[in-house]
C-alpha cells in the first residue's frame, strides 16, 4: 500500500467539502457559509500537527527499517565466517574464530564498498599468536583453501615474543592493526617488496608514511628462532621469511585485503572499517 502524503491546504479544501455536503443534507435554514469557513480554518493548526507527526513517523520506520537490515546483513557475514572457518579446519592450523570473524567482516565490507581490486585473496596475520608460530595465513577466497602459511614479525617495540603494543605514529616502531589494502611492489634493501595502504583511520592510516611494507627478512626463519628462541622483529614491517616474498608477494599484490589482527577490545569497537 502506498503511504499518503497529506498536505494542510489539501485538507482544507476536504473539511470544506464534507460540511458543505453535510449541511445540504441537513437543508439547515440557518446555514451562514461564512462561519463554514470559520469552522475548517479552526483545523490548520491540527492538520499541521498531523502532517509533522506522520513526516516523524515514517523517517522512524525508515530507521527502524535501516537498522534491521544492519542487523540481518551482520549475521549473514558471521555466518558465512563460521560456515568458511568450519569447512577449512582453520582452528586446527591456530587461526582464532575471532580473528578470522572479524577478518571476513572487515574484507567482505572492503568488498562491497568496491575498494578491492583482487577480491579472490585474503591474508591475515594473527597477531595474538606467539612469533615461533607459522602466524600468517594467506586465503584462497574462492575455492576456500589455505594458499600459504608461514612466519611474519612484528615491530620491535610492539613486544618480543608476542605483540601487545600497537601504534599509527611516526617512529612509533610498532605494528599497526586493521585492514590494509595492498598496492605494488618494488625491490628495494629486501629485495622484491610490496606497498601496502593502511584504511582504518586512527589505527594504520599512517603506513604509508611510516613506510611499513610486506617485505623478506633473513631474521624471519626457523633458523634465527632455533639459535635466539625468539624470532626477529622490524621497525614495524610484517616481514615474513626471505624465501617466501617471490611467492606470496605476487599472489597478494594490486588490491587484495591485508589484516592485522589483535584482539583489542578498542580497536575491534572502534575500528571505522568494522563498525561502518
Amino acid at each position: 500500500m502506498k503511504s499518503i502524503s497529506l498536505n494542510p491546504q489539501k485538507l482544507l479544501v476536504v473539511l470544506a467539502i464534507l460540511l458543505f455536503s453535510s449541511s445540504q443534507l441537513k437543508a439547515a435554514p440557518s446555514y451562514n457559509a461564512a462561519d463554514a469557513i470559520k469552522t475548517i480554518m479552526s483545523y490548520k493548526v491540527s492538520a499541521s500537527s498531523v502532517v509533522a507527526r506522520t513526516v516523524a513517523e515514517e523517517k522512524e520506520m525508515k530507521a527502524m527499517a535501516a537498522r534491521t537490515a544492519k542487523r540481518a546483513e551482520m549475521k549473514m557475514i558471521l555466518a558465512t565466517a563460521t560456515s568458511i572457518y568450519d569447512e577449512m579446519d582453520l582452528e586446527d592450523s591456530g587461526l582464532s574464530r575471532q580473528a578470522f570473524q572479524s577478518a571476513w567482516t572487515g574484507y567482505y565490507k572492503l568488498r562491497k564498498k568496491g575498494l578491492l581490486r583482487k577480491s579472490s585473496v585474503l591474508s591475515i596475520c594473527d597477531f595474538s599468536q606467539s612469533s615461533s608460530n607459522q602466524r600468517l595465513y594467506v586465503i584462497d577466497v574462492r575455492n576456500r583453501k589455505v594458499l600459504y602459511r608461514t612466519y611474519v614479525a612484528h615491530g620491535i617495540n610492539s613486544g618480543e615474543e608476542f605483540a601487545n603494543s600497537f601504534s599509527n605514529k611516526m617512529e612509533s616502531c610498532k605494528s599497526s592493526l586493521g585492514f590494509y589494502i595492498t598496492t605494488k611492489t618494488y625491490t628495494g634493501i629486501n629485495g622484491m617488496s610490496l606497498r601496502i595502504e593502511g584504511v582504518d583511520r586512527g589505527f594504520n592510516d599512517n603506513a604509508a608514511r611510516r613506510a611499513i611494507v610486506i617485505h623478506g627478512a633473513t631474521y624471519v626463519s626457523q633458523r634465527i628462532l632455533r639459535k635466539y628462541g625468539v624470532m626477529g622483529t622490524t621497525f614495524g614491517c610484517p616481514a615474513i621469511p626471505s624465501e617466501m616474498t617471490t611467492q606470496i608477494i605476487p599472489v597478494v599484490k594490486n588490491g587484495s585485503c591485508f589484516y592485522i589482527y589483535y584482539p583489542s577490545k578498542k580497536y575491534l569497537a572502534r575500528s571505522q572499517v568494522l563498525n561502518s
